[in-house]
């Protein structure tokens, strides 16, 4: 971890590569300006940072890179606003603001022994990816890895080499799956929504936990599939980040009851999200 004193003074960084993931979203690797930051900046699975393109404000993503991959940081998004699509504009070179990190993160330590399943959609991939690549990287540490991710088409699905990387792993197993009409007659993964997928699959719950992120309406029907198949909710996580704006605490905008996303969070069991829908 390396912060300013000055919590809202972002680090500048520079833009060292860009990956068009599908026509809206794209991934960017950053490079930190001073070295010492660069040096000393670290973080864990699960946090998130603050964005800025100056002159149009910032934007909250999680870093979507491994905390083992050194030199570097990632971030994903989706062109949608005046932030994303001033990021969008820059170029290799670049530079932007970032401020972070932020949030708690997965308690991967606790994971030691137990088998993962990963279950994302669509654009939520990126908040999971840099727990899946922090567990391979560290991969002896782990029972069985089943990763379950899903998009409306194929041409949604980000990731799309890593995702072939995956699936050639004898270590891994991936099912990915696009909804019914979203595939072309090449596709080599499942035609279904993301639950009724992993029904199908119906990963083991004995000593495993489950990682999902995704749209609230796969989340919804997702975690009765999970119980259907033996996880209980303390073996269950997740990741908040949509209601997100300061990243301290300070804005009020992801205050639930008396948590406040940013600090408290992101990362959550089933159990304290079911807590925290009874503030609504």
């Amino acid at each position: 971890m390396c912060q300013s004193k000055n919590i809202y003074l972002p680090n500048l960084a520079t833009i060292e590569a860009i990956v068009d993931e599908t026509p809206d979203v794209r991934t960017l690797r950053l490079v930190f300006q001073d070295d010492q930051v660069r040096e000393n900046f670290s973080f864990r699975a699960g946090q998130f940072a603050e964005y800025s393109a100056f002159g149009a404000g910032e934007s909250t993503f999680c870093i979507a890179s491994a905390p083992t991959r050194k030199g570097y940081i990632e971030c994903c998004f989706r062109s949608v606003g005046r932030v994303t699509e001033s990021l969008r504009r820059l170029e290799v070179g670049d530079s932007i603001g970032v401020r972070g990190p932020y949030g708690n993160s997965f308690p991967i330590e606790q994971f030691y022994g137990k088998s993962l399943v990963f279950i994302a959609g669509g654009i939520a991939l990126p908040p999971l990816r840099t727990v899946i690549w922090n567990c391979l990287d560290l991969r002896d540490k782990f029972k069985d890895i089943t990763i379950v991710y899903g998009a409306r088409s194929e041409a949604d699905l980000v990731y799309k080499r890593e995702l072939a990387e995956w699936q050639e792993r004898d270590d891994v197993r991936l099912v990915k799956c696009v909804d019914p009409g979203g595939n072309g007659p090449d596709f080599d993964g499942k035609v279904g929504f993301v639950p009724n997928v992993l029904e199908e699959a119906a990963p083991s719950s004995e000593n495993a936990v489950a990682l999902v992120c995704g749209p609230p309406i796969m989340i919804k029907f997702t975690l009765p599939v999970l119980e259907r198949l033996g996880f209980a909710d303390d073996q269950i996580y997740t990741t908040l980040e949509n209601r997100m704006k300061c990243g301290v605490g300070k804005c009020g905008r992801c205050n639930v009851g008396n948590v406040y996303v940013c600090k408290d969070g992101p990362v959550f069991t089933a159990g304290e999200v079911k807590a925290m829908s009874q503030e609504f």
